[in-house]
C-alpha cells in the first residue's frame, strides 16, 4: 500500500553513534555501515534488524565520511583527516589506501560509477569553497573541478550519464555530463534551495535524487528536471546522509548528527545502489 511509504521510524538508539555519524551504505547482504559508531575513528555495522556493533577501527587517526561498495564487494571510505580514499577487504577486514591526494581539503562524500570509478567531493568549510576529484580503479587521483562552493553530496545518475554535486552553503545542486572515462562537462544548475543546507544525496533507479536537507530535518525528493515532488519529515534536524538498502532496494537509511542515530523509511522506488548490485551480479 502506498501509505507505507515515506514514514520515518528509528532504527538505532539515540546516541549510539557520535555526532560525526555519516556515510551510510548497505552491502549486498542488507547490512548498513556508517562512520563513528560509539566513538570516532570507527565504522559501525547495523544488521537489518537494527543490531549495532563496531565493524572496524580506522588506523593512523583516520576518520571516515562517505562509504561506497564496488562490484567486487570492497568497501571504500573517504578518510577526510588523512586525505585518503581507503579500501576495506570485507572478508579479512584489511584496510589499505586506495587513493591519496595531499592537495585535497578533505575527501567528504563519495560516489561510484558502474565501472568502479569513484568521485569525491572536497569542501573547504572555512573558505566556503570546494573541489571535485576522480579516483580511478587503479587509485590514480585526478582533479575534475576547483573554485566551486562548499561541495558536499555527490552522486552518479541512474543512467550513468550525469554527475550531481551539491554545495551546502550556497544551496545549489549542479549537474554535469559524465563520460565513460569519468570526465565531466556542461555544468548547469539543477536547483537552488531558498533556505537551509544540504548534505549527502542518493539517486533512485528512475533518476530522482533524495537529498538530505541539513538543518531542516527533511529528505527532499528532486526530479531529474529539478522539481521537488515531496519532503520526508525526520525526527531531528541535522540529517547528514542517506542510503538505499533492503531486499527490494526501497529501504532508506538516514544518519542524524543531532540524535546520533539512524532513521529509516520506505521509498516507492528502489535505489540506484540496489540496481548496481544486481547489475554486478551481487544480488
Amino acid at each position: 500500500m502506498a501509505d507505507e511509504y515515506f514514514l520515518t521510524r528509528q532504527l538505532t538508539e539515540k546516541g549510539s553513534f557520535t555526532s560525526g555519524i555519516e556515510g551510510p551504505a548497505c552491502d549486498q547482504h542488507g547490512n548498513l555501515y556508517a562512520v563513528n559508531f560509539a566513538r570516532q575513528h570507527t565504522i559501525g555495522k547495523v544488521t537489518p534488524d537494527g543490531k549495532s556493533s563496531v565493524f572496524i577501527e580506522l588506523p593512523n587517526g583516520s576518520i571516515g565520511n562517505g562509504i561506497r561498495f564496488n562490484s567486487e564487494g570492497y568497501m571504500f571510505i573517504a578518510d577526510y583527516t588523512n586525505h585518503n580514499v581507503l579500501k576495506v577487504d570485507m572478508a579479512t577486514m584489511e584496510i589499505s589506501v586506495h587513493g591519496h591526494e595531499p592537495r585535497m581539503n578533505q575527501p567528504n562524500d563519495i560516489a561510484i560509477g558502474k565501472n568502479g570509478i569513484i568521485y569525491a567531493s572536497d569542501p573547504n568549510w572555512e573558505e566556503s569553497t570546494g573541489q571535485i576529484w576522480r579516483v580511478d580503479t587503479n587509485g590514480a587521483v585526478t582533479l575534475l573541478e576547483t573554485n566551486m562552493g562548499t561541495t558536499n553530496g555527490i552522486e552518479v545518475s541512474s543512467d550513468e550519464r550525469r554527475l550531481y554535486v551539491n554545495e551546502s552553503v550556497q544551496r545549489n545542486i549542479w549537474v554535469y555530463d559524465l563520460s565513460n572515462s569519468g570526465s565531466v562537462s556542461n555544468k548547469r544548475l539543477l536547483i537552488q534551495f531558498p533556505d537551509f543546507g544540504m548534505d549527502g544525496m542518493r539517486c533512485d533507479i528512475e533518476g530522482n535524487i533524495l537529498v538530505t536537507r541539513h538543518g531542516k530535518g527533511t529528505i527532499a525528493k528532486v526530479s531529474p528536471g529539478g522539481d521537488v515532488s515531496l519532503e520526508v519529515e525526520l525526527e531531528g534536524e541535522h540529517c547528514t546522509n542517506i542510503a538505499f538498502g533492503g531486499s527490494d532496494g526501497r529501504t532508506c537509511y538516514v544518519t542524524m548528527a543531532d540524535l546520533g542515530n539512524v532513521q529509516v523509511f520506505r521509498s516507492d522506488i528502489p535505489g540506484r545502489s540496489w540496481q548496481l548490485f544486481k547489475d554486478w551480479g551481487l544480488l
